[in-house]
């Protein structure tokens, strides 16, 4: 169908009511429509132009509810590939932000699932695990022009303990389809916009490194000084290639009833945390519905550590340190395909009943947790952690339990703070090693 018939066809102009209507729109370049018009792709048809999508909604501090000023919010895909342009948060916290929607022959968006991550100074980036970011479907936008407000476009984050000695870094990746870049600077990260724009906050003062990583992406790294306060202009990253170098390994799944198949992702080393054994993921770095050989493509030179079984699926990879395939797996690419040797045992995770057990909740008083039991377990560890990744308390001396499908434990440390985000972690042990626990990104609760 041409364009200006689509158009028509859907009472919408393609550049405006008044103008000839162009015969094609790009969306790689946008161009083509007339502003605040944008190219979409249309389903069995060429591309035309539709007023955006607009996801609205607020930055905001959980602990006080009040809007954070100068955050940085995009959207993301499924394979965590940024789709949208950065929108920067006002006085109040809010924002306003475009994404691309693709549309059927009613000109009405398809379902289609984004997310989002925001960043501020001060603030702990969101997502990160264990809080993950709600879905957003496109095709539920309504109004005119149409456009999301919902609980997943509200963003809370968690400010940081002590900010006071760290800076920003800003530059650009100068690439092709820099979009979705993780961009690394003395452990912590942020995300190139689609024209390769970016800013690190809450970087440590000090000489650092930046580097930065993406599928297929290969990039030089940059020095950069930063200082406290303050932002560091004009670091740039520039292509220097393609990466091509495959990773592959194989998982070996046991004992796991309810689970049939999981994910393997790559984290970069420089994001990895030794005590929640979690980090952050660079697009394209995954692999799903694993069942056993993996094989991730792509992969630029760096140091990575491999986690099976890191999402929920029923999974956790295997906690029983006296066997081989369990211990946590680092790896350096540089270049060449890597294949990895040691096999990745993952196992049945113990079922969380609440908190947490399919979504962020909210508790108040004091928290009762809840878990399936392991019938062949002596005792149980449980641990808290809050979202910046503190172990809050601990109980490493759960008696096992008889007659009863689950196992409650009772919190007894010090006071909870109201508006932080909390997550249990329970591990079942036998003779003094561990057979099982809960899975890395359940148990996790909003305390009010």
């Amino acid at each position: 169908m041409a364009v200006g018939m689509l158009c028509a066809s859907l009472g919408m102009g393609c550049g405006g009511d008044d103008e000839e209507q162009p015969k094609s729109c790009s969306v790689a370049e946008q161009t083509g429509c007339t502003a605040p018009q944008v190219c979409e792709e249309v389903e069995g048809a060429e591309p035309a132009c539709f007023d955006p999508v607009t996801l609205k909604g607020r930055v905001y501090n959980s602990l006080d509810d009040k809007g954070i000023a100068g955050a940085r919010v995009l959207a993301r895909d499924a394979n965590d590939a940024v789709i949208s342009r950065v929108a920067v948060t006002g006085a109040d916290g809010s924002y306003e932000l475009a994404v691309p929607a693709r549309r059927d022959a009613s000109g009405a968006p398809v379902k289609t699932d984004v997310t989002l991550r925001a960043d501020a100074l001060a603030y702990e980036t969101f997502p990160k695990a264990p809080r993950v970011a709600l879905p957003i479907d496109l095709s539920t936008a309504s109004g005119k022009p149409l456009g999301i407000a919902s609980a997943a476009t509200e963003i809370a984050l968690l400010p940081l303990p002590d900010s006071d000695g760290l800076g920003s870094i800003s530059g650009v990746v100068r690439a092709d389809q820099p979009g979705g870049t993780l961009l690394v600077a003395g452990g912590v990260t942020g995300a190139a916009d689609l024209d390769g724009s970016y800013t690190i906050f809450n970087v440590p003062a000090g000489e650092v490194t930046v580097k930065g990583y993406g599928a297929g992406l290969a990039l030089d790294t940059a020095s950069a000084t930063v200082s406290a306060g303050k932002v560091t202009a004009g670091v740039d990253l520039h292509a220097t290639g393609e990466a091509t170098a495959v990773v592959s390994g194989k998982v070996a799944i046991v004992n796991a009833p309810g689970g049939s198949a999981t994910s393997v992702i790559l984290v970069v080393a420089d994001t990895f945390d030794e005590m929640t054994a979690r980090g952050e993921t660079p697009r394209g770095l995954r692999q799903g519905n694993v069942t056993g050989e993996f094989s991730i493509a792509g992969v630029p030179d760096g140091d990575y550590v491999i986690l099976a079984a890191f999402e929920n699926d029923a999974l956790v990879r295997d906690p029983d340190t006296s066997i081989g395939g369990t211990e946590i797996v680092r790896i350096k690419v540089s270049g060449e395909d890597l294949q990895v040797q040691e096999s990745f045992k993952v196992t049945g995770a113990l079922a969380v009943a609440s908190p947490g057990a399919s979504s962020l909740e909210e508790v108040s008083g004091t928290p009762t947790f809840v878990f399936e039991d392991d019938s062949s377990e002596d005792l149980y560890e449980v641990m808290l952690f809050d979202a910046l990744g503190a172990k809050i308390w601990e109980n490493v001396e759960v008696p096992r339990v008889s007659g009863s499908e689950n196992v409650s434990v009772e919190y007894d440390g010090p006071a909870l703070v109201p508006g932080m985000i909390y997550q249990f972690r329970a591990t079942s042990k036998k003779g003094g090693t561990p057979i099982s626990q809960t899975e890395d990104l359940k148990g996790v609760f909003l305390y009010r």
